[in-house]
């Protein structure tokens, strides 16, 4: 069964293309407009998302980084991917830890990558886990590389 993207873009000539992309590369997406209707879905619990892409510009009271807030609080290592074009800059003061970050315009490959990255560092286990199955003590307890945190 394939992952399910949670995807919110108000935009919708990009909708179509981030959900063509996902379908392609083997995901399911949920698109919606708002970020409302996001926190509504994944606060009811009845579909397992994997991962949220969002675009940080939203029409409606809420934008992306408050909707990926109030997503980490309910689970705190939930994969984000955020979309902008114009509040990059924004990401280091408003932006979850451990979370991407794609400059619109980007291409398909880029949003791909960054979700297989990040549902692939959800899917490993922690260092603690890592240090107990490994008892000879070597390498593989290192944090992941951090090219994914948020620059300070």
């Amino acid at each position: 069964m394939p992952s399910l993207i949670l995807v919110v873009e108000d935009e919708y000539p990009l909708q179509g293309i981030v959900e063509e992309t996902l379908i392609e590369r083997g995901f399911a997406a949920d698109i919606l407009s708002s970020g409302e209707e996001a926190l509504t879905l994944f606060r009811g619990g009845t579909k397992e998302y994997k991962a949220l892409v969002i675009d940080v510009s939203l029409k409606g009271r809420l934008n992306g980084w408050d909707v990926a807030r109030q997503i980490r609080e309910k689970d705190p290592a939930f994969p984000i991917v955020y979309m902008t074009a114009a509040t990059a800059n924004e990401w280091a003061s408003q932006g979850v830890p451990s979370s991407l970050l794609l400059q619109k315009p980007f291409a398909p490959a880029e949003l791909v990558a960054a979700l297989s990255n990040l549902l692939h560092l959800v899917a490993a286990p922690s260092p603690r886990a890592a240090l107990a199955e490994d008892k000879a003590g070597l390498d593989r307890a290192k944090p992941a590389s951090g090219w994914l945190r948020k620059s300070e």
